[in-house]
């Protein structure tokens, strides 16, 4: 199966660059994952890449860099946190179909696109409409995570209040960023440590044309105080730090 939507033997080469080596079946899945993003991106506002080039670097190759620096065992329980079209959850899922995934998203719409998605490609998901920082106050997913991830959601310090409370003891918070981070991490180091986290990798690469892209590692050390998260306009107006 292919389609003009996406490049399937590079976005192949480019995984295996990353440690992901993609079989027939999870090629198949990208080329319908593209051709629906495409198709849906004309009803609803998902992305603003569209051509094949780009969903397969930008989006694709992307979303499958954390493999790299991120050791996720079997069956590991991960929580992609602001998803929209599904990046980085959704290409992680395909490569790694065994991963226990929830995509947490406060529109709707999207999550409607993404339950369509995961029913074409034949792939298991929970689906979760809600704000981050209500749904890490519920019992069932609070520090429930192995791995949460997101992807250039918002700035770092307060992005870290969004998504460590979700993560376990032991587990790892992954921000997927597209530039330059050192002053975005210095001022979230505080946050961080007071969210019961400690930045334990900044990994920078070039991204083939697409420039310089970093994975940000944040090991929960400890639990997450009781009074995070805050409600959102808290997080904005009053940062940790």
């Amino acid at each position: 199966m292919d389609n003009s939507y996406f490049c399937r033997d590079k976005l192949k080469s480019m995984a295996a660059d990353f440690g992901v080596a993609l079989d027939e079946t999870a090629l198949d899945r990208f080329s319908v994952y593209a051709e629906k993003l495409v198709s849906w991106n004309e009803k609803i506002n998902l992305t603003a890449i569209t051509d094949p080039e780009g969903i397969t670097v930008k989006h694709f190759a992307d979303s499958l860099a954390v493999f790299q620096y991120a050791d996720i065992p079997q069956n590991a329980k991960v929580i992609d946190v602001g998803t929209g079209a599904g990046f980085p959850g959704v290409a992680m899922l395909i490569a790694r179909p065994d991963i226990r995934l929830t995509l947490l998203d406060s529109t709707k719409k999207k999550l409607s696109v993404i339950d369509d998605i995961l029913s074409a490609l034949g792939l298991q998901a929970e689906t979760l409409h809600a704000r981050a920082e209500e749904a890490a106050r519920r019992t069932e997913y609070r520090e429930r995570f192995d791995f949460a991830t997101a992807r250039a959601v918002a700035n770092l310090r307060e992005l870290s209040e969004y998504c460590l409370p979700f993560v376990k003891k032991g587990g790892s918070f992954l921000s997927m960023k597209s530039a330059k981070t050192d002053e975005e991490i210095d001022g979230a180091k505080k946050a961080i440590a007071v969210l019961g986290g400690q930045i334990e990798a900044v990994n920078a690469f070039q991204l083939a044309d697409a420039g310089e892209r970093t994975v940000i590692m944040i090991k929960k050390i400890s639990q997450t105080s009781p009074k995070y998260p805050r409600p959102s306009a808290k997080i904005a107006k009053f940062p940790i730090g």
